[in-house]
């Protein structure tokens, strides 16, 4: 194993070296880097460290993107990427409210059925095409394209009608109120004039995008690297950061070694590494950590098409099963919370009353045999017209916390006599071939959660198709009712009403066992400044980041 390691970042340190024929690296010996970051740290306190523009820094991801257009993209790798090269019409800003990005401001009508939305002008398209309100229109009429593979469409098939009234300025109407249509345009906005009569799941942007976006696609080495460089036109400012490579590392400890080893600049740590490996002077002469609640959570969800599942007492019991506090415990390092509900438990739409399966395994044994599943042939297998309770959970390689928390699963479920196998694949096969194509029995995997409460696209019983994103196949007719009357009032009392009722049936239902919210624990070299960690996170303002100029480490040629 470590000589695999070894081996990996040899390859790796190739790679970069190979990326950067135009990129002048200094010194990455790791028996120099204390004086070399000894001499950078009194650099920084006597030059001045004012912004300015260059350098690079490079970004650690356990996996690749796969594709390069939103409104196709569903998993946070490719997200990533987008979230450089293409704007909303809005955006959330540091303190989590709704600011203009590609709509330089909007009118919501009195009765909240409309919404005119007035353009920048003078944006452009990376390749010097003028941004006007025909991309908003292409994009909405992919986005409601029934060809369209996307799991976005709900917001878009809300609109009653969409109006260009000129170059920049559009009209939204809804046949009724619906609170997140304003956060709903924040999705990325494509460029008409080059997909326009093209079908969008072949066009060559998938892998070449044109965005309007702070960065430009510069190059995708499937599996190993994608580059993209700053666009000096950018209408809020050239970003300070010249380029930003996000190398693919399929594995966080071989990702750690690159870290010390100052190949990259930012990864998120995991608890151990937080905890046990990054709190030394050397770490905190280099790098700056950062920790706050994630917006996101982990879960173990079922195929609810495979029969062991479907009824909700087996689900219940199996979420009683698994010691939920051990695994914050024993993987988080208490870095995490444990939660019932599929919001962030610090946020205003979060219900704590909702019904708790806690921890145990007597009752967890007792409802399963209520569920008619029980050790008839005392092999210690709980079994079921004739078949043994066993089955597999399904998880993406390179994420050590899912792993082990698989590993404790399998055992605590061993406990009340259920057989559980553990397979991890490789992230693009992980979700085109199993996820996508419902190919699995359970899967242990993690959602980020919105910053509106509307969770249409993941519940809905009619968003089960294949890329949607209710891939457990959850059909519950209540939930479908109280998520529609969620978005329909921009009343925020009446709104929180009816997500408690939805928390209230999920947590009975248990589709999902909800397993815990971690800290988001990112770590960036301290060359790096302008990060100002604010409610939303830190990457909210990252084209201001900068590296003065006399700690610059690589030179681009642009």
């Amino acid at each position: 194993m470590a000589f695999n390691k070894c081996f990996l970042s040899l390859i790796v340190a190739l790679l970069a070296f190979c990326a950067g024929c135009n990129e002048k690296a200094e010194k990455n010996n790791a028996a120099e880097q204390g004086a070399t970051t000894e001499t950078s740290s009194k650099k920084a306190a006597e030059v001045d460290t004012k912004p300015a523009y260059g350098d690079m820094l490079i970004v650690g991801s356990i996996g690749d993107a796969s594709v390069l257009l939103p409104v196709l993209a569903s998993d946070s790798a490719s997200g990533d990427i987008n979230g450089l090269i293409y704007n909303g019409l809005v955006k959330y800003d540091k303190d989590i409210r709704l600011v203009g990005e590609l709509a330089e401001k909007w009118d919501v009508s009195e009765d909240k059925l409309k919404i005119r939305f007035f353009l920048r002008k003078g944006v452009k398209w990376h390749d010097g095409q003028p941004f006007t309100a025909k991309d908003v229109e292409y994009t909405y009429k992919v986005y409601v394209d029934p060809k369209t593979p996307t799991a976005y469409s709900t917001d878009f098939l809300k609109v009653k009608e969409f109006r260009v009234l000129d170059d920049h300025t559009v009209e939204v109407v809804y046949d009724h109120p619906y609170a997140p249509a304003l956060g709903s345009w924040g999705q990325g906005i494509l460029p008409s004039h080059l997909l326009e009569g093209v079908d969008i799941t072949e066009s060559p942007l998938k892998r070449h995008p044109i965005g309007t976006g702070p960065y430009k696609f510069k190059d995708w080495v499937t599996g190993e690297k994608i580059t993209v460089d700053s666009f000096h036109d950018y209408f809020d400012g050239r970003p300070y950061i010249n380029r930003v490579m996000t190398r693919v590392i399929p594995d966080l400890a071989t990702m750690f070694l690159e870290l010390k080893a100052l190949s990259i600049d930012e990864m998120g740590l995991t608890p151990l590494q937080y905890v046990r490996q990054t709190d030394t002077q050397w770490f905190k002469d280099n790098f700056n950590r950062y920790k706050y609640l994630g917006f996101g959570y982990s879960y173990l969800g079922y195929n609810l098409q495979d029969w062991k599942f479907k009824d909700k007492r087996v689900r219940q019991a199996l979420t009683m099963a698994i010691n939920r506090e051990s695994i914050v415990e024993g993987v988080l390092l208490g870095l995490g919370t444990v939660t019932d509900t599929p919001y962030k438990p610090d946020t205003y739409w979060y219900n704590p009353n909702v019904k708790k399966f806690p921890y145990d395994p007597e009752k967890a044994k007792q409802t399963l045999a209520e569920a008619g599943w029980k050790d008839t042939d005392g092999d210690g297998i709980l079994d079921k017209d004739g078949k043994p309770f066993e089955f597999t959970i399904i998880t993406n390689h390179g994420n050590e916390l899912r792993k082990n928390a698989a590993i404790i699963i399998q055992r605590d479920l061993k406990k009340v006599g259920i057989t559980v196998k553990i397979r991890v694949i490789e992230w693009a096969a992980f979700l085109k071939n199993f996820i996508n194509k419902r190919k699995f029995e359970a899967c242990l995997l993690g959602w980020g959660i919105g910053i509106d409460p509307s969770q249409i696209d993941i519940w809905n019983s009619k968003k089960t198709g294949e890329s949607e994103l209710n891939f457990i196949n959850y059909q519950n007719p209540e939930v479908d009712r109280l998520l529609d009357l969620g978005a329909s009032t921009y009343n925020r009392e009446e709104r929180k009403k009816y997500y408690d009722q939805f928390q209230e049936i999920i947590a009975e239902d248990q589709p999902y066992t909800f397993l815990f919210v971690q800290y988001a624990l990112p770590i960036i070299n301290s060359r790096f400044h302008g990060i100002q960690p604010a409610p939303i996170g830190i990457s909210y303002n990252f084209p201001k980041w900068y590296v003065p100029k006399a700690l610059q480490k690589y030179t681009i040629q642009q």
